[in-house]
Formats: C-alpha cells, sequence, structure tokens
C-alpha cells in the first residue's frame, strides 16, 4: 500500500494557463483537481461558490481536470468540452453547466451545452472530433499524480492537500487558517 507523504505538495505551481476564478493576487489560493462527473465534485462546486463569494478577494480559484476514466465514462470528454469552451474565453460557463448537469454528459448533451454557452459550433465540432483539447487535459491529470492526488475533489489550499473526505467544512477552515497567518 503507497502511504502519502505527512504534507502533500502542489507540485505544479499555478500559471498563466490555469483556469482562475477570482482574484489572482488574494491571500489563498485553492486548486481543485475535480472530474466533471464525480458526484462529490457536484456537490462541492456549490460549496466553492459559497467560499468564493464569502471570501471575495482574498481567494483565488483554480480548476484542473482530473476524470476519474474507470468510474465515469464521460468525464474525459466532458472536461475536453470545458477547454474547447476555454478556447473561446467561456471556460467557466461550460464548466458550470457541466457541474450543474452532471448525469447528462453524452456528445448530445455537451453540444447543447456549447450551444448554450453560445461558442462557435463549428470550431466545438472540430475540436471535439480532433481531440484538440485531450493533451491539456492528459497534462492537468499528469500534475495532480505528481502531487499524489487520488481521488476527486482534491483541494490544495496555498499548495497544501486539504483532506475534505470527511466534509468539505475542512476545506472552509484551511482557508480561514491561511487568512490568519
Amino acid at each position: 500500500m503507497n502511504q502519502l507523504p505527512r504534507t502533500v505538495s502542489l507540485t505544479a505551481r499555478v500559471s498563466p494557463g490555469d483556469h482562475i476564478r477570482g482574484f489572482e493576487g488574494a491571500k489563498v489560493t485553492v486548486v481543485e483537481y475535480g472530474d466533471f462527473e464525480c458526484a462529490a465534485c457536484g456537490q462541492a462546486y456549490h460549496a466553492v461558490k459559497m467560499l468564493l463569494d464569502r471570501f471575495g478577494d482574498r481567494l483565488c480559484f483554480v480548476f484542473r481536470h482530473f476524470p476519474q476514466l474507470e468510474m465515469n465514462l464521460c468525464a474525459e470528454s466532458a472536461a475536453e468540452a470545458a477547454e474547447s469552451a476555454g478556447g473561446q474565453h467561456k471556460f467557466w460557463q461550460m464548466h458550470d453547466l457541466l457541474l450543474e448537469n452532471q448525469t447528462y454528459l453524452k456528445a448530445i448533451n455537451l453540444k447543447q451545452y456549447a450551444t448554450k454557452a453560445e461558442l462557435d459550433l463549428g470550431q466545438f465540432d472540430r475540436e471535439m472530433h480532433d481531440h484538440l483539447y485531450l493533451q491539456r487535459v492528459q497534462q492537468d491529470i499528469e500534475s495532480g499524480l505528481s502531487s499524489h492526488v487520488q481521488c476527486t475533489p482534491a483541494f490544495f489550499v496555498n499548495g497544501v492537500l486539504s483532506d475534505v473526505s470527511v466534509g468539505l467544512h475542512r476545506l472552509e477552515q484551511a482557508i480561514e487558517d491561511e487568512l490568519a497567518v
């Protein structure tokens, strides 16, 4: 059995290529490795929205893909769809649509969300067909694996893994602790 280091740290620093919501210069940065088809990620999505509202410009939120392919058959294509939307500067609109509609992530649904997000559908179709963003998704997975991510959602608060296995209140507490420093 693999044992994790006592403190698990984020190995891939936040960069301009990441999807960032909130104030980039915030005192606290939360990085989530998530899966659009994961029920726990769906629950976390609502909690993160509340945390962003509560902490305002003191919090920066980053989302990275970590589709659990063995359990969630549509997660990887959903991640690709989010990246395609990101290529049209609408990552967060697609991110929200995917997490708000987790049980409907087949190709036909992804196209409906692309329409709702007002994407260029021709471009979206080409990029999805060619798997243009698959490498980007795989890079996120690799960075998660190098940071010892094993399941989703996985949250790093200022670079340190926050254990949310018993509830998201631990994430809020970790943010509050970092703000108090």
